[in-house]
């Protein structure tokens, strides 16, 4: 029998509001434990939140851009469960009247578009974070994660394989960057999903029996799990035996799922409203304010660079892939004019750079206009190519003026065509080898004969000048 997957994802989003969501403490990420709470995130008796508006601002912002209907009228519910990270022993969230509902997004796998219906996107606080100790064979726990201001983002079942489901959650965050909405880095938390996963029988229209994996917050490990997961599923039912509904925890290092708990139902949560806090109006005049106010998001920029700027579809692709690229490619275009040079430098250098120092996209520090002076350097004559690769380096670790560092260390390109022959003239009578493979037709001879030549002229020479005159002496001898 043929099996089809079916996943549906429930993400979670730390928004970049300073503060919490219903008290003034911090948000930021770290700290030492316990140092970023107070009475109310740590649910003290008598304490009262006070809805912070970014965060439904924030909501709102998401929800349009996820093609959401906003909900006018909204409240939050207490969500009734004991858990040591959870001091309160409930977490105040949206189950009746959330925030944004009915959306959808748009994905494409292997040329093949297809639309994945966004259920709902509701309000809540995060909770704490447990720390297991092995060596005193305790856990112990962290406080400064309550309160933070989540977005939990619920699909509808429409994902049928992991490969959708990537798809899915790099455009999701994409987004949620180029809005200011979260960071969304994986890494720290910032963005993580609750992975369900059934089978079924191809041709079939009821799901199968689902099982859930919590909070995971890495692509690999998401694309691995469903994989597993659909397997394992499938291993059972051909064996005649009936999935259960339970909550499984992904094992990375043993590449499996194994069985934690019997799945929840919302009734075991025993839901009510939230009674200390009111419930929230949303005006016309409010959504119609933010979304005026909505950034270009990566999707129509990847169109517009292509039209603007004559860029590749792969190009636009890579050059919208992170908030910080899209910035520095723009602002660099609008101070030297040249957007394919620009385009190439990102490409090329900087993508590099971050490579080599393991940096991410949100920690690039270049200033544009250096990187717009530079690129002028090239085009002018100035610097070659090579030296080019030299300036952008220290610009990218150290900060320089472009301009000024080649005039400092002397690397203006050489234009002195009777240097260059004279220099040529000295690699030919050295090399006499390597003229002759290249005049039996050995053509990687002759790029040898130039680099010797541009490490005898220190690398200033002009590249072209150099391939022109070292063509004509080799043609005459």
């Amino acid at each position: 029998m043929n099996y089809e997957t079916v996943v549906g994802l429930e993400v979670h989003v730390e928004l970049s509001t300073k503060s919490k969501i219903f008290c003034g403490c911090t948000t930021e990420f770290g700290g030492e434990p316990n140092t970023h709470v107070c009475p109310v995130c740590t649910g003290m008796p008598g304490s009262l939140p006070v809805m912070n508006k970014s965060v439904v601002e924030f909501a709102i912002r998401a929800g349009l851009a996820l093609n959401c209907d906003i909900t006018r009228y909204n409240k939050f519910d207490r969500k009734n469960y004991f858990y040591p990270d959870l001091p309160k022993a409930y977490q105040v969230s949206q189950l009746y009247l959330p925030i944004c509902q009915n959306g959808k997004v748009e994905i494409e796998v292997d040329g093949v578009k297809k639309y994945i219906g966004i259920h709902e996107i509701h309000m809540e606080e995060d909770a704490g974070k447990l720390i297991h100790d092995p060596w005193d064979d305790c856990t112990l726990v962290d406080y400064n994660r309550c309160g933070v201001p989540l977005l939990e983002i619920v699909s509808e079942a429409d994902f049928r394989s992991a490969d959708e489901v990537i798809a899915y959650l790099t455009k999701l965050r994409d987004i949620m960057m180029y809005l200011g909405v979260s960071d969304c880095k994986m890494q720290e938390g910032s963005m993580r999903a609750d992975v369900n996963v059934s089978v079924r029988p191809v041709g079939q229209k009821e799901f199968g029996t689902r099982s859930e994996m919590k909070n995971m917050n890495s692509f690999k490990a998401i694309f691995r799990a469903i994989n597993f997961e659909a397997k394992r599923q499938i291993e059972i039912l051909e064996e005649g035996g009936k999935v259960v509904q339970e909550t499984r925890r992904w094992d990375e290092n043993k590449d499996a799922s194994f069985a934690m708990r019997s799945k929840e139902n919302a009734q075991d949560y025993r839901y009510f409203p939230e009674p200390d806090l009111l419930p929230i109006e949303i005006s016309e005049s409010w959504i119609e304010e933010v979304e005026s106010n909505l950034p270009e998001l990566p999707e129509d920029k990847r169109a517009r660079y292509i039209s603007e700027f004559g860029l590749s579809e792969y190009d636009a692709g890579v050059i919208t892939s992170a908030k910080q690229l899209a910035y520095l490619f723009e602002d660099t275009t609008a101070i030297c004019g040249k957007p394919k040079e620009a385009c190439n430098l990102i490409m090329g250098e900087l993508m590099r750079l971050l490579s080599e120092t393991s940096a991410l996209p949100e920690d690039i520090n270049v200033d544009p206009k250096k990187a717009a002076d530079l690129i002028n350097l090239i085009a002018d004559g100035k610097i070659n190519r090579s030296v080019g690769k030299e300036v952008f380096e220290e610009i990218f670790r150290n900060d320089v003026e472009p301009v000024k560092y080649v005039e400092e260390k002397g690397l203006l390109m050489l234009n002195d065509d009777s240097l260059v022959s004279e220099t040529i003239d000295k690699v030919i009578a050295d090399n006499p080898k390597s003229v002759d493979d290249f005049k039996s037709g050995k053509e990687k001879a002759f790029g040898f004969l130039v680099g010797q030549t541009m490490k005898a002229l220190k690398g200033k020479a002009n590249p072209q000048a150099v391939n022109k005159i070292l063509k004509e002496k080799l043609k005459s001898l």
